[in-house]
């Protein structure tokens, strides 16, 4: 088991550090493409280590796996777990995806560009709400519940966002003009490197969180692209590889923290303790 507490004190230190950087020494490139390490997804650094206990929050869940595991994980996840509104999710994006080097700004999912955070809705040069699992599959909409779930849903350019659209994740394709890094295809999806593992740990939360019994549909990750309308995100191999490849971050870590500390009360879990993923999967 990896130790929360040293990766959480990680995540304030690196935040702290990204924080500290005067705004005038920033290039237009920097201000783009800050801390790519860091700020990728980007929280503020107000959450201490102290707010969370990892051995009591995870007590049910340790020492299982496959599905007691996967039960007891989702047990955890949803009890008490707040439910935002669609149009709450706008304010809270501008927090957990905050650009630490322009608090007015945020970080973009897809391109990692740094964007006004008040620069948003459906215009082309603004952003808008991407669900990493798309709406369609399931079509549980933006009623609070998996359309307003903070865990999946992350700013993007608009545009990219429209070239995503619903397809599943898997490797190749060609490189999409908008988004330097990311590659698609006619049913697939390839972000860029730096959020690759982030996108695999946000579909398997949202497997776990999203379990048919909350009067939505039973999200499920398959090794299948081209999932369309049914409940499934895929392809699950190379989620899987993603995983490994790209394990959490500090900034991947604060980021759970402050959906845990200020929006929704709980917490992904794949982020706390990546080993899970694959006593699951």
């Amino acid at each position: 088991m990896r130790s929360t507490h040293a990766a959480r004190a990680l995540a304030a230190a690196a935040l702290a550090t990204a924080v500290t950087i005067p705004l005038t020494q920033a290039t237009a490139a920097d201000r783009s493409y800050v801390s790519q390490e860091v700020a990728q997804h980007t929280a503020p650094s107000q959450v201490s280590a102290a707010d969370f206990d990892d051995a009591t929050y995870y007590a049910d869940a340790f020492g299982k796996t496959g599905q007691p595991l996967r039960a007891a994980l989702h047990d955890i996840i949803s009890t008490d777990a707040t439910r935002l509104s669609y149009s709450q999710v706008w304010d809270a994006l501008k927090v957990t995806d905050r650009d630490p080097a322009d608090p007015d700004s945020v970080i973009l999912l897809y391109t990692g560009i740094s964007r006004s955070a008040d620069n948003h809705g459906g215009s082309v040069g603004q952003w808008n709400r991407e669900h990493v699992w798309p709406q369609s599959h399931g079509g549980f909409g933006t009623a609070p519940g998996p359309g307003t779930d903070l865990h999946h849903l992350r700013p993007s350019d608009v545009q990219v966002n429209s070239d995503r659209g619903n397809k599943d994740f898997d490797e190749g394709g060609t490189e999409v003009p908008r988004a330097p890094g990311n590659y698609t295809d006619s049913d697939s999806w390839e972000p860029r490197d730096e959020v690759k593992g982030d996108i695999a740990r946000m579909a398997f939360y949202m497997a776990i969180r999203w379990e048919g019994g909350d009067g939505f549909a039973d999200l499920e990750v398959n090794n299948t692209t081209g999932n369309g309308s049914v409940p499934y995100l895929g392809r699950l191999s190379t989620l899987l590889e993603w995983h490994e490849q790209d394990p959490p971050d500090a900034a991947e870590i604060a980021r759970n923290d402050v959906i845990f500390e200020d929006f929704q009360h709980n917490r992904n879990p794949f982020v706390d303790h990546p080993e899970w993923v694959a006593d699951i999967w």
